[in-house]
């Protein structure tokens, strides 16, 4: 297989964003974000999706972090839809349950070619230090309208908003590792009955 990595840069007058990954790595992750919760999230993406992420944003932040995160989505939707390319010879599909203490999500995507989002989550606190928990969805809308994913998340339990978070970061780079790893019976065929996703 061809090496799957991608290169992206996106410049707004909100934020400036450099992005490099490697679909195909070890999960480490450099991130200069400036939200240091979120790059701890984004860390769980990484090191549970064996997705090499090196990733700044110089975001206007001083306002809130809205734009900082969602332009971080759109960002790595662009970069994971680049290096897939064609997605020959892929799973396409992937799912996980992720469990942390009390807490529990489910993830299950689709590398489908279509944008889609189903997002549950009743967080138990609107903050978690500075970060509000309702980026979270903006997140992950902003990566299928631009990996052209249909995307469920689901978390199916928690007290802790922090859990609630972190379990849902986890399952999607689990989820994510399954969708994008090879399928050897099928490795030259584009898993689509279509011939094309």
């Amino acid at each position: 297989m061809a090496a799957r990595t991608a290169q992206i840069r996106r410049e707004t007058n909100e934020t400036r964003i450099s992005l490099e990954i490697n679909l195909d790595g070890e999960g480490k992750a450099r991130l200069e974000t400036g939200v240091p919760f979120f790059e701890h999230m984004l860390d769980q993406i990484a090191r549970h999706g064996l997705i090499d992420i090196t990733l700044t944003c110089d975001g206007d932040t001083e306002i809130d972090d809205h734009h900082t995160v969602e332009d971080c989505g759109i960002v790595l939707g662009q970069a994971v839809a680049q290096a897939v390319g064609d997605k020959r010879g892929i799973y396409r599909y992937g799912h996980a349950y992720v469990p942390l203490d009390e807490a529990l999500s489910r993830v299950v995507i689709d590398l489908s070619g279509r944008p889609g989002l189903e997002f549950h989550c009743d967080f138990t606190r609107a903050l978690i230090g500075r970060f509000e928990t309702e980026l979270v969805e903006e997140f992950f809308r902003g990566f299928v309208n631009h990996a052209n994913a249909t995307l469920h998340v689901d978390n199916l339990r928690g007290r802790n908003a922090h859990h609630q978070a972190e379990t849902m970061f986890k399952a999607f780079g689990r989820a994510l590792r399954m969708a994008l790893s090879a399928d050897e019976r099928q490795a030259d065929v584009v898993p689509s009955t279509k011939g094309s996703l």
